[in-house]
């Protein structure tokens, strides 16, 4: 096999040709590399929002398994509770533009309105076009 190798390098070398690809054919691969990555990009593209739906879901059964042990463990709805209000504490998980929680007289809210979950989460609101109460992981359904 070697001895093989060495006769063809021989013989090129005596040729005067050199090792290489020509320029159709890189631009050739370079084509086809090109559609196959388009062709990908396009079939990933629904991804993005089932992922986020997903996680919407997530987080909304996250909140509610969390106020469920706050208040069964001292007695008081985490979102009326003076102690964690007035402290600063209440936080929600939010994917913008996607979805936000928010909490408005101790109901928990999630807000699918791409156009205003940003400003909607830091003063919520329990109405609006997107806004619907948090009752299980299908209230995630307008999530895009």
């Amino acid at each position: 096999m070697i001895s093989t190798y060495q006769k063809l390098k021989r013989k090129r070398a005596a040729e005067g040709k050199e090792g290489g690809f020509t320029l159709i054919e890189l631009l050739i691969v370079i084509v086809v590399l090109g559609v196959l990555a388009a062709v990908v990009i396009f079939s990933l593209g629904g991804v993005t929002s089932q992922s986020a739906k997903s996680a919407c879901q997530a987080d909304g059964a996250t909140l509610s398994t969390a106020m469920a042990a706050y208040d069964a463990q001292t007695g008081a709805n985490p979102a009326t509770d003076a102690a964690l209000v007035g402290n600063g504490v209440q936080s929600w998980p939010a994917n913008f533009p996607h979805y936000a929680f928010g909490l408005v007289s101790g109901v928990l809210y999630v807000n699918t309105d791409q156009a205003s979950a940003a400003t909607w989460s830091a003063t919520p609101v329990g109405t609006g076009t997107g806004v619907a109460v948090y009752a299980s992981p299908a209230s995630c359904v307008g999530v895009s």
